[in-house]
């Protein structure tokens, strides 16, 4: 393979991220949104947008998974395929607490006289933020170590 190949890949993986976070931007939109049919919640609406969502996320993870094989095999960079197993990893732990915030939030919609789901909220939230840390940290390492044979 030449360099332009493993640049290209590089840049793939650059964009799926991207759209990962556009997808996560979407989710929270129609979340919020379905949250606003409250008490009749639109839930065939919402069920809808979260197979959707489901499906971009598979297709996004897919991509992401053969790029980590292509950096393991076909360009004999196992730190970078390490890099990417770990930030998979992550990716699926955020997406649960996504999910896990979510429900927490309805229930306080539903029974907002019991302050314990607000205290799950800013659990869940700190989580998040901790997920959303180890991220960014696995990224810049990506960057670096993608970068420093370039």
């Amino acid at each position: 393979m030449v360099p332009s190949d493993f640049k290209a890949v590089i840049q793939r993986f650059y964009h799926l991220q991207t759209e990962r976070v556009e997808t996560y931007r979407l989710f929270e939109e129609g979340h919020e949104a379905y949250l606003r049919t409250a008490p009749q919640y639109d839930f065939d609406h919402y069920k809808q947008l979260v197979h959707e969502i489901t499906q971009a996320f598979c297709g996004i993870s897919k991509e992401v998974l053969e790029i980590k094989r292509q950096l393991h095999d076909d360009f004999d960079r196992p730190d970078l395929s390490e890099h990417i197993k770990n930030l998979q990893s992550k990716e699926k732990q955020k997406l649960e607490l996504t999910a896990k915030l979510q429900l927490v939030k309805q229930q306080i919609q539903d029974h907002p006289e019991d302050e314990s789901w607000q205290e799950k909220v800013q659990d869940i939230k700190q989580e998040i933020i901790k997920n959303k840390e180890a991220l960014s940290e696995i990224m810049q390492d990506f960057k670096y170590d993608s970068e420093e044979c370039g």
